[in-house]
């Protein structure tokens, strides 16, 4: 275990030519477990009418996102434990064996199995890239390249359904997921040579059991309430009870991390302000981007009359202001070197853009939906890299890869948790179940969207709140060095003696100020 760093790697000093090659690497493997979902999206039709199994049509979706969040918690540690390359490789490696048993499939309950295997490589693959971000680059760049592997996500949104469309129409379903195979080998090709050598953040290998049994078992039962709260042939005592099962496996996990040495998620990170802040601007921000995604879409089928085609042609500005807006940030970041007010704009900015679109109704016109949701998505891309930074900047660089794993849990969670209680309301407004009823009218449609955008407003502001309470920071240009203090690394302090006697704020001259310093150099 005992391995040398490479100096000129670890410390962030890479020439031009090795950031592009590894961040084109990085990418390409985000790129492919970003796109998976919103190619499926578009192929599923063609997978029931081939694999039948109208009654599990949901469930591929859902078994990827359960496996993924989990896979997301887990992978900050473990490359703590057995490296960033070794995991990062593990992801693809095992994203594309099961995308080939995917394909394979031969009826729905084989493609569920396999896509809850697959969902664990596409967690790893969404996590990894953010935490290199933070051991290749000095934290005032780490916004730049965070932007840009953010920007990925809105280029599979926009990609995604047109790819999973014409792959279906001339090469079929399973060409799908055969699809990742060469793009997932070229991944593995680039980074196999220019991967940069990190040494272990842990050294001794334990694995907290009892953290990853609990938690799977918390979410799982999370996950199974919140697909099945729409559904009224679920027995309510069922469906309590798996929320009271979820608060139960949540206590014993928060009880098992108090006594582990190497907790998945050390709960002393919640000390930390700027975490908790993060956190929960995270988990909002990702809500309110879901509700743009999903509802308006639907918004302009069910109440304007688009065709599903025209109606993802429209949406397509969002994505693409998400993804421009996403590298914005990151090289706003970079050039002002703080991320308090960039936090504030994004979320004004989201607000604005969910007011804009709750003011939608029948007779909008389509210039209003395009312009109000690239609103929308502007904001929602400008978060992806500020709280990432901001969280890798207010923690020790032990502790960041288990920090940045956090933040993408979170915005995992926050789609998770808001998706279904946005389903309940638009239901419980027009008193039926909006899947299963084609017959309902525009007017009552635009009722029940509306009450979700109002919804979503309401989050964006609760998103505005908590950012006033974020404490800002000047980034620093360089990697931070860091100190063994009784047994464990922590950032090493930067300041000069100046600086430190200017913020304890008891000078009383300039005479006695340089007075002090000579002497504390002596």
């Amino acid at each position: 275990m005992n391995s040398t760093t490479n100096p000129e790697k670890s410390a962030g000093k890479f020439d031009p030519k090795h950031i592009r090659i590894v961040m084109a690497g990085l990418m390409i493997g985000l790129l492919v477990g970003a796109l998976d979902n919103s190619i499926m999206s578009t192929a599923m039709p063609k997978v029931i009418s081939s694999l039948g199994g109208m009654a599990y049509y949901v469930w591929p979706f859902t078994i990827y996102m359960l496996t993924s969040t989990i896979a997301i918690i887990l992978s900050g540690k473990l490359s703590d434990i057995y490296g960033r390359k070794r995991m990062f490789m593990l992801g693809i490696a095992l994203f594309l064996v099961t995308s080939i048993l995917c394909g394979f499939s031969n009826n729905m309950l084989e493609l569920i199995f396999f896509r809850g295997l697959q969902g664990l490589g596409g967690g790893i693959l969404m996590t990894i890239p953010f935490i290199l971000v933070a051991e290749f680059f000095p934290p005032r760049q780490r916004g730049k390249y965070a932007g840009i592997l953010s920007s990925v996500f809105g280029l599979a949104n926009v990609l995604g359904p047109v790819m999973g469309g014409l792959i279906t129409s001339f090469m079929g379903w399973r060409w799908v997921f055969f699809i990742n195979v060469p793009v997932g080998i070229t991944a593995i090709y680039i980074l196999r040579t220019n991967f940069p050598h990190i040494e272990e953040t842990v050294k001794e290998r334990i694995i907290d059991y009892h953290g990853i049994i609990t938690l799977t078992c918390a979410l799982s039962s999370l996950f199974l309430a919140l697909t099945f709260i729409k559904n009224s042939a679920m027995p309510q005592y069922l469906l309590i009870g798996l929320f009271i099962f979820t608060g139960l496996m949540i206590v014993a996990f928060i009880y098992s991390e108090k006594r582990v040495p190497e907790p998945i998620l050390p709960l002393h990170l919640f000390n930390n302000s700027v975490f908790n802040v993060s956190s929960v601007a995270m988990f909002l921000s990702s809500a309110v981007m879901f509700c743009g995604i999903i509802y308006l879409p639907l918004f302009m089928q069910g109440v304007q009359k688009f065709s599903p085609a025209f109606s993802g042609v429209l949406i397509t500005p969002m994505l693409l202001s998400l993804t421009i807006c996403s590298i914005t940030a990151g090289q706003i970041i970079a050039k002002t070197g703080t991320y308090k007010k960039l936090a504030l704009i994004a979320f004004l900015i989201i607000t604005g853009g969910m007011f804009l679109i709750s003011t939608l109704g029948t007779q909008s016109s389509i210039l209003e939906v395009v312009i109000f949701s690239a609103i929308l998505g502007a904001g929602s891309g400008m978060m992806y890299p500020i709280f990432n930074v901001a969280v890798q900047n207010a923690i020790s660089r032990r502790e960041i890869a288990v920090g940045t794993a956090s933040m993408q849990f979170f915005r995992n969670i926050g789609a998770t948790v808001a998706l279904p209680i946005f389903g309940v309301i638009v239901n419980f407004t027009a008193n039926a179940d909006i899947n299963s009823s084609s017959n309902i009218p525009a007017d009552l449609m635009n009722l029940s969207i509306h009450n979700v955008f109002l919804a979503g407003l309401l989050i964006s502001v609760m998103g505005l709140v908590s950012c006033l309470f974020l404490k800002d920071a000047i980034l620093s240009n360089r990697m931070e060095p860091e100190i063994v203090k009784n047994g464990a690394k922590m950032k090493k302090e930067t300041k000069t003696i100046s600086e430190q006697e200017v913020s304890e704020k008891q000078i009383k001259n300039p005479m006695d100020v340089q007075m002090d310093i000579q002497e504390k150099a002596k």
